[in-house]
């Protein structure tokens, strides 16, 4: 059976209490249609204005003593080969995307399992993207590819021009390595494809007026045969226009497929039917709960909310499952698979042929939990590897119970260990080379205590015995929402560019994310929002207060949500911070439903177009919040004109009024790399330089 992947996972930005008390200050109403120009993403006086910003910022901070050594390093890191190639395995092979100086675009390549756990396996390449670029005369960036099961032969290879969200899809043959020529292939769009079987799959794309969600996305499903006209494809499944998206698709197993049409009603609400003798039938499942898992005929279902169903309540939080064809009756009796605690929470689900294996989090600290059946029960065992750092499940199979495991810290780099499905004996695999010398280098979990009298956790890196003087560079990083935890990773930039050379980086698990789960999220939804932003600052004060830095020493940065807790840090409390990385953000938060993707985050934010909403976002509206009277570091401002899902007129306007303001800042935006900033490993190398660079001289 395929993991499942929900939809709100391809389009997130890519996680309960009460309302308290709402911050409480006047924001001064400015015309802000003057910018509205800066919005026009392609425009040749928007571009033009890109281009003088760009030159402004690279005049200074390519020119800084960092820049070339920091860019220099970068390339090489980013280009190593020492790097572990992490790959699924699929039939009899296992598969990699590679990319290093010679494959800047990268390429999809295979080997078997045998020759994989050798030190040098031998790679046979299936598709080089570079070369693909260079004969179709397109700046392709892969995004993925959709493989058949069982045999995994066919695939549908997503291509992305410059590192947008928009794919052209095109159907590709393992065995000849060749697209097929007739074959299934979507135009450039926003689309969700997959295989239904050989000669059939399921799509949603823009089939034209109409069938795209308000956010951007598919709201209408097809159903769609080979060797015919998109045209002709029968509609299974049509959402209503304010959905974020819709998708159909097949959970393939041993024991018989199921077929499933998904409607996200909101970004933490869905309809699911499941797709039976011609005919949709509704999952009665609360609709705020996720589909975590398909095993053995059973459905594992992850609430978000508190659950009263047949005589019994299951706590937030929880995975329960039923046999699917009782939910399908109304006559499932649920289970507990695993409940959260205080410290606990539940990350991620996923099956083997025969157990489930399931990724928690405690006190952000990493455990896999193996569940195997036993006489009808789910019996759980924990996999025996350390817990200080991360670990992930990698390459499961519905064909055996083996799988991988990859370890990571801040300090230690990546380590790929296979799991023998039977034993549950770890054989370590693969391991990367310390890129930067941590035996001076420590990690601290600490504690700040926020506004409302929160407990925030976050992690320090610095150097052992450093002095509490307050002179200490200190980076610190935030995200705060959409339930996404932040937990420790090895970042050999990271390392290189800042730890090695005596700043502190620090990684805040605030409110808005899921290191403790919904109620964690939830806590900073919305009338909440605020929240994330006190726990920030709570945790900045509190780097202060024990003297590991100071406010002339602390910068700060985010990307994406995190940009517009940037924002929001930045115009809340500017005297806090001397440096701040804002990077593809949310600013304009009155407009920020009407640009591109962003209707599908209302379930996060609010409404800005429902007046007593607007009346709570215009506090933190980072747009709308700039204060000409008051004094603000000067900021780095990061986006790019491929990113389809945050407008970059976002940024934009930032900086022009900031400018108009009379505030210097700095402003970057690359041509290319979509939401992630970047398309390949120069322009990766150039933009962490830039971010350094500016750190630095901000910062030292």
């Amino acid at each position: 059976m395929k993991n499942i992947s929900l939809i709100a996972a391809s389009v997130a930005v890519l996680a309960g209490c009460s309302t308290t008390e709402q911050p409480q200050h006047d924001v001064k109403e400015f015309p802000d249609s003057s910018y509205l120009w800066l919005e026009n993403v392609e425009g040749e006086k928007a571009l033009n204005w890109v281009k003088a910003q760009n030159k402004s910022a690279f005049n200074v901070l390519k020119s800084t003593d960092n820049y070339q050594a920091i860019y220099d390093k970068n390339l090489e890191l980013l280009n190593s080969t020492d790097r572990i190639p992490y790959a699924t395995q699929r039939g009899d092979y296992l598969y990699n995307f590679w990319t290093d100086k010679d494959h800047q675009r990268g390429i999809y390549r295979r080997t078997t399992m045998a020759e994989y756990q050798k030190e040098h396996p031998k790679w046979q390449t299936v598709l080089d993207i570079d070369v693909l670029a260079k004969t179709d005369g397109q700046s392709w960036v892969y995004k993925g590819m959709n493989c058949l099961y069982p045999d995994y032969n066919r695939c549908l290879v997503s291509l992305s021009p410059g590192g947008s969200d928009a794919v052209v899809v095109r159907e590709f043959d393992i065995a000849t390595q060749q697209f097929v020529k007739g074959g299934f292939e979507l135009a450039e769009a926003k689309s969700d494809i997959s295989w239904r079987d050989i000669n059939s799959v399921y799509v949603g794309t823009d089939f034209g007026s109409g069938s795209l969600t308000d956010s951007g996305y598919p709201r209408i499903i097809k159903l769609w045969h080979r060797g015919t006209p998109l045209s002709a494809a029968a509609t299974l499944y049509s959402s209503d226009k304010a959905s974020v998206a819709a998708t159909g698709y097949r959970m393939f197993s041993d024991n018989g497929n199921v077929d499933v049409i998904y409607d996200a009603t909101s970004f933490y609400s869905s309809k699911v039917f499941i797709v039976k003798d011609g005919k949709n039938i509704a999952l009665d499942i609360p609709s705020d709960a996720g589909m975590s898992a398909y095993l053995n005929q059973q459905l594992f279902v992850k609430l978000k909310s508190e659950w009263n169903v047949g005589g019994q309540t299951f706590t937030q939080g929880s995975i329960v499952y039923a046999k699917l064809d009782d939910i399908l009756a109304g006559t499932a009796s649920y289970q507990l698979l695993i409940a959260p605690t205080d410290s606990l929470s539940i990350s991620s689900v996923k099956t083997t042929k025969n157990t489930l294996l399931v990724t928690v989090l405690d006190n952000v600290k990493s455990k896999v939990i193996r569940f195997a059946n036993h006489n009808n029960q789910w019996q759980s065992s924990q996999v025996d590897i350390d817990d200080t750092g991360t670990v992930s499940v990698l390459n499961t199979s519905e064909t055996n119970d083996d799988f991988f495991i990859n370890y990571t810290s801040f300090l230690k780099p990546n380590s790929l260990f296979k799991v023998d499905g039977i034993s549950g004996k770890l054989t370590l695999l693969k391991s990367q080379k310390s890129t930067f010398n941590s035996d001076d280098l420590e990690t601290k979990q600490l504690w700040a205590i926020s506004k409302d009298g929160t407990k925030v956790p976050y992690f320090a890196i610095m150097k052992k015995g450093i002095k509490l003087d307050g002179k200490n560079p200190t980076l610190l990083y935030g995200y705060g929402g959409f339930e996404v935890s932040l937990k420790p990773y090895y970042s050999s930039i990271l390392g290189n560019s800042w730890l090695k050379k005596g700043g502190i980086y620090v990684l805040s698990n605030i409110r808005g994310g899921g290191e403790f789960g919904p109620r964690w999220h939830q806590a900073a939804l919305k009338t909440n929002r605020h929240k994330a932003y006190e726990d920030f600052e709570a945790i900045a004060q509190d780097l202060i207060d024990r003297g590991i830095t100071s406010s002339r020493h602390l910068g700060i940065q985010g990307g994406s949500n995190g940009g517009l807790l940037m924002g929001a840090a930045l115009t809340r409390r500017p005297d806090l911070y001397n440096a701040v990385v804002c990077q593809v953000p949310l600013l304009d938060m009155k407009r920020y439903t009407k640009l591109l993707a962003g209707a599908s985050w209302a379930a996060e934010y609010g409404d800005p177009d429902d007046p007593k909403m607007w009346n709570y976002i215009k506090t933190y509206s980072p747009f709308h919040n700039l204060d000409p009277n008051k004094d603000y570091p000067k900021v780095f401002f990061t986006t790019s004109t491929k990113d389809d899902r945050v407008h970059p007129g976002h940024a934009r306007k930032m900086v022009a009024r900031m400018q108009d303001l009379g505030k210097e800042v700095y402003y970057y935006e690359n041509m290319e790399g979509g939401h992630a900033g970047a398309a390949d490993n120069s322009q990766r190398a150039d933009m962490y330089a830039l971010v350094y660079s500016y750190l630095w001289q901000q910062l030292k």
